[in-house]
């Protein structure tokens, strides 16, 4: 029975993938990746090395869960080094726990390895601190996506800053329902999609903008997007920045 090691590719860049990351997908016998790593993140792993598409995408077919375990557990059964390859960091948003379930009662053993994750890669594009002083002190990472049948989460609307992921088909109703929670409409948000990759783009609005569809008619269906809410994501005041045109209260 091989190892199993789930590595968080990080934000999309290559290049940001953890050294410990790279130096396992280097000795990898097969790679089970998900839809949104970079092809070119996959040149780490050697030319021998089976590559297995294995992702899910927002609107488009994808692999179920349930035969994404067994792929992950069999492969261990016929191979050394297993890399479990998965965007962002294993443990936020990436049903880890279902895939070191099924390793469990395979009684194969696995260890994790985290990512950066698309949050701090998407403040860090904006140049914009996720916790500010004075203004953020508390950081909610949330998904407006949720499994059939479970209840609706409403705590991130007590957050200063809110950071939506998969929240790209969503940005009207989350808008709505943080306005309707208290919010003011000239809350500062930004967007930012295909976080780090050549193809980053942002966009920056307010939450007003957010509820009547503005991200939605920008936004590309291609590519993977962040909702960045809160004071601070406004721009620093003097700044002169085409994308980040935000004043912050004084």
């Amino acid at each position: 029975m091989g190892k199993v090691f789930l590595i968080g590719a990080g934000p999309g860049a290559a290049d940001l993938i953890t050294v410990r990351g790279a130096r396992l997908l280097a000795s990898a016998d097969v790679v089970l990746h998900d839809a949104l790593v970079e092809p070119a993140m996959l040149d780490y792993a050697p030319a021998h090395a089976r590559r297995i598409a294995v992702g899910k995408r927002c609107g488009q077919l994808s692999t179920a869960q349930q035969f994404i375990n067994k792929q992950i557990v069999d492969a261990a059964r016929e191979h050394a080094v297993v890399v479990r390859l998965k965007g962002g960091d294993p443990m936020l948003f990436g049903r880890a726990d279902e895939e070191m379930r099924a390793l469990e009662a395979a009684g194969v053993e696995y260890e994790v390895v985290p990512g950066i994750t698309a949050a701090l890669a998407g403040a860090a594009s904006l140049k914009r601190s996720l916790t500010l002083r004075g203004v953020s002190r508390s950081v909610a990472l949330a998904t407006f996506s949720r499994a059939p049948g479970s209840e609706e989460i409403r705590e991130s609307v007590n957050a200063d800053s809110i950071v939506f992921y998969m929240g790209r088909d969503s940005g009207v109703e989350i808008a709505i329902q943080l306005i309707e929670a208290g919010r003011a409409g000239s809350t500062p948000v930004a967007v930012v999609e295909a976080c780090s990759t050549s193809r980053e783009r942002m966009l920056t609005l307010t939450l007003e903008g957010l509820a009547s569809g503005e991200a939605q008619r920008w936004v590309d269906a291609s590519q993977p997007s962040l909702v960045m809410i809160g004071e601070a994501f406004a721009a620093r005041r003097g700044e002169v920045d085409g994308r980040l045109d935000f004043v912050a209260a004084a």
